[in-house]
């Protein structure tokens, strides 16, 4: 051996594993060869593509040149010419055939090929088995991670080649992308991060590790999909320069792009020239198959941008559990350009050349493809392409600039703090109540529920279990079933277990701590379930993810909370929910129904004082966020029932005359003066549907509990 045996591997386990590593990972190569016949695997499509029979002789002229040539003593090579005709790039090993005429070289025969290998692989065998230095196992290393390359790139030439042919041949299944959930927005603080290689195998471009600032972001949790590209291409996306960058623009016009690489156009509508043949277009895929020019464009036009590559592995390595096709669909562009990262050094000897000598002009790609041989990727691995090509499988993830968690905080306390001052400066005095419900209010309210005066959700609940199949049979496959104040999502499980049939739920809840408890919940009871929770005031419901309104839309709104507005903020409300479940879509309400008075004051004033507590919570909040100083002990809670207005009413009464102070603000009260916390209207069933009515909705079916009376209503 030309190595010092002090530095030989000193277990034999590990030149074992080795060993069966080396098999495995030629043999896997041969196994994507074998679909094959010998007249595809001589043909080159392009320049920047090399026939198959060339990348099995190219990975074994590696482990001949750098390992068995120094490392194994009366080594001789299995033919001097190929050094010349498989040597790819390598200055330092000497002279190379030119690389668009790879396909010129008819010999040596595929059968040549693979005796060449089988002899390698036996040399190399008998190599591992004498214990090889650190130096000769980590070239073994690379040499291996640098065939598992070539055989993405054999699949990667193959397509190309393929899709030239007007016979559209099939490799073999096996390889598509699949879809993912639909999309919802990862968030990430940034700040101080550490990227790049730390432990285990890695390539010399992916050193040294070292610390980037992030501003915080958001990352899309799945790639791009034909759907949203097919969105792109009718808006006129190929034919809008200003969503390009120049040299974009200009090879848009030079090589008339209007789609992406392998996409074609009939009669029957959009095909896709994929490894299983020509075979329609999947709108839930992964677009695959699109240069760095095109995602460019494409986030320009979705009004985001590309992660930059720091971004992409800060996320890969801290939120793995919310992105979904990190690794198994497509690689993904980034805004980064390739370059060497703060200390680089490329590795010692002709290796050196293997990344270090393209670090300019080209961009960084993230993450893995379908494709990519299991175990090849990690967080760190930098892939890297010029910016026009696209024979590759490269997609999209998308990313934009979010604001910080502490940002966010100080929205909500400034939004907090306004409807108190507003509130306390009301004559009389009334403050919403959705701000009831930080956690402490939430986990409140959770037991109110529970208490035996409070009719309202165990009646509601006893009624769902009885017709959450009836309302099941309406909902169609596929849903995406929205809940506007979900909490704990406690109500929401019955229709989940009634309706296997909805795919996704959209919690929206103005508690982010209630909202993320439960959902850690749901997606531990319903894992096949996509969540996209809603950190927000569902009275200003915004928009649901894209990919959520493809699907047909169910809106869930129980525990007659819609009795807490008035009823010209309840119409408005219930015209928002038309517009955001749109057209087809359905709407499950509950609404509590006028009952004896002695009932209803009851569930509001139980004797245990928990809806005390709850209420007063409010003024506790306002102490800890606000620097409030209210006594709580100098308030009590008061409840009224408004037979007028047909609603229950909560308020907190000041014992005495006195001053309180919130946010650096002062308040007189007087004594006996409320201030209004809460409303709860009460319904007859034509009341209800008469609202509905004027806000769009049509009746399909009410169901009414046995006293005390509440109703589910389903309106389309």
């Amino acid at each position: 051996m030309g190595a010092d045996q002090a530095t030989t591997i000193a277990s034999a386990d590990a030149a074992s594993r080795l060993a069966d590593r080396y098999a495995a990972v030629r043999a896997a190569s041969l196994e994507r060869a074998r679909p094959l016949s010998a007249e595809d695997q001589a043909a080159q499509s392009m320049p920047d593509a090399s026939p198959v029979k060339w990348h099995l002789a190219h990975v074994t002229w590696f482990f001949e040149t750098f390992l068995l040539g120094p490392y194994l003593s009366g080594y001789r090579p299995f033919d001097p010419m190929f050094g010349y005709l498989f040597n790819s790039y390598y200055e330092a090993a000497g002279p190379r055939h030119p690389r668009p005429a790879r396909g010129l070289i008819t010999r040596p025969s595929v059968a040549e090929v693979l005796e060449y290998r089988a002899r390698v692989d036996e040399a190399i065998q008998r190599l591992l088995a004498q214990g090889v230095s650190a130096e000769a196992a980590f070239l073994t290393e690379l040499g291996l991670a640098h065939e598992e390359q070539h055989q993405e790139l054999m699949l990667m030439d193959v397509l190309h080649l393929f899709a030239q042919s007007p016979l559209h041949p099939v490799y073999g299944p096996g390889y598509r992308a699949r879809g993912a959930p639909p999309a919802a927005w990862v968030e990430l603080e940034g700040g101080v991060v550490e990227i790049g290689a730390a432990e285990g195998f890695s390539f010399d471009n992916e050193s040294a590790r070292h610390q980037v600032v992030l501003r915080p972001y958001r990352l899309s949790s799945r790639l791009a999909t034909n759907a949203e590209w097919l969105a792109f291409i009718e808006d006129g996306g190929y034919a809008r320069p200003e969503l390009w960058l120049s040299d974009g623009w200009a090879m848009v016009q030079a090589q008339a792009w209007s789609a992406p690489l392998y996409w074609r156009q009939g009669e029957a509508g959009w095909s896709v020239m994929s490894l299983e043949g020509l075979t329609p277009l999947d709108p839930d895929a992964p677009v695959t198959n699109v240069s760095y020019f095109e995602a460019e464009a494409f986030a320009a036009w979705a009004g985001k941008r590309l992660p930059t590559e720091a971004e992409w592995e800060h996320a890969a390595s801290a939120r793995p559990e919310a992105l979904r096709q990190l690794y198994d669909a497509a690689w993904q562009w980034t805004s980064s350009a390739y370059l060497p990262y703060p200390g680089f050094a490329p590795a010692a000897g002709a290796v050196g050349e293997y990344n270090g000598k393209f670090m300019i002009g080209q961009m960084v790609l993230r993450g893995g493809a379908s494709i990519t041989p299991g175990g090849h990727c990690r967080p760190t691995y930098r892939n890297f392409f010029y910016p026009h090509q696209r024979w590759m499988f490269s997609g999209v993830r998308l990313a934009e600039d979010a604001r910080s968690a502490a940002a966010r905080a100080n929205d909500r306390a400034a939004e907090f703090r306004d409807a108190v001052w507003a509130g306390l400066s009301r004559h009389p005095k009334s403050i919403s109540p959705k701000w009831f419900y930080d956690a402490r209010g939430s986990e409140l309210f959770e037991s109110i529920c529970e208490l035996p005066e409070y009719y309202p959700t165990r009646t509601e609940t006893a009624l769902l279990a009885r017709i959450a199949p009836q309302i099941a049979a309406r909902i169609p496959d596929g849903a995406a079933l929205v809940e506007l104040g979900s909490g704990a999502s406690a109500k929401t499980r019955l229709v989940l277990d009634a309706a296997p049939q909805i795919s996704a739920y959209v919690p929206i809840d103005v508690s982010a701590s209630a909202l993320e408890g439960a959902a850690a919940a749901l997606r531990r009871d319903y894992p096949s379930l996509t969540l996209a929770p809603l950190a927000r005031d569902f009275t200003q419901p915004g928009e649901l993810p894209a990919a959520i309104r493809e699907r047909p839309r169910v809106g869930f709104f129980p525990g007659s909370t819609i009795g807490n507005f008035d009823p010209p903020a309840a119409r408005r409300l219930l015209q928002d929910m038309r517009r955001l479940l749109g057209d087809g879509g359905l709407f499950i309400l509950g609404a509590d129904l006028v009952k004896e008075t002695a009932i209803m004051v009851a569930a509001y004033d139980d004797a245990a004082g928990v809806t005390a507590a709850f209420n007063k919570n409010l003024l506790a909040r306002i102490n800890r966020e606000l620097d409030g100083d209210f006594d709580l002990d100098a308030f009590d809670h008061l409840v009224r029932w408004n037979a007028v207005d047909s609603r229950m009413e909560m308020h907190l009464a000041s014992r005495v005359r006195q001053s309180v102070r919130a946010a650096g603000r002062s308040f007189e009260f007087a004594a006996g003066e409320t201030l209004h916390t809460e409303n709860s209207y009460k319904f007859t069933v034509e009341d209800v549907v008469g609202l509905a009515r004027e806000a769009g909705w049509g009746l399909i079916e009410r169901w009414i509990s046995p006293p005390p009376a509440f109703a589910v209503f389903l309106f389309g």
